[in-house]
């Protein structure tokens, strides 16, 4: 986290007021689909995966992230994890954490390509969608389930 720290400042971030329903609902489609999140982080964001082939994801329902953090992980990645980079040229010119393509094969772990990159405005929807919904909300139950998806699924009938 320190590193993420460090380089706050080099990747330039917009900041949301309070965001629009419909901005979470778009960011749950990103998370969902063009993102692919849950693959790794599972639906609810508590790092039960969705996909036993895809590496494991943090608990994200536990983190106590600012909205800058998420930003930069999701734009940059985490190099020498299984936590791609979703901005096209991260590393391209020293844009994530000071580093380029070459710095990257110090690592023993090959950073995966993300499932498709994600433009700024789409990596701001899905943060906005992960801290309204996800970040620091702690273990799930039925009615932040209900809260999440918006009405009453399968999924949260089966949650205390």
């Amino acid at each position: 986290m320190l590193v993420v720290a460090a380089t706050l400042a080099a990747v330039p971030t917009t900041r949301a007021q309070t965001p629009d329903p419909s901005d979470i609902a778009a960011g749950m489609r990103l998370f969902r689909q063009k993102g692919n999140c849950q693959a790794c982080h599972g639906w609810a964001g508590d790092g039960r995966k969705m996909d036993s082939q895809m590496p494991d994801g943090t608990n994200l329902r536990e983190s106590v992230l600012t909205r800058e953090a998420p930003i930069v992980l999701v734009k940059c990645g985490r190099p020498g994890s299984g936590m791609p980079a979703f901005d096209k040229f991260a590393y391209s010119d020293g844009r994530c954490y000071g580093k380029t393509q070459a710095d990257l094969k110090a690592y023993p772990t090959r950073m995966p390509d993300p499932p498709s990159t994600l433009q700024a405005r789409e990596i701001d929807l899905i943060v906005d969608f992960m801290m309204a919904r996800i970040v620091g909300h702690g273990p799930m139950d039925h009615a932040k389930c209900v809260q999440f998806w918006d009405v009453d699924t399968d999924v949260c009938r089966g949650l205390p």
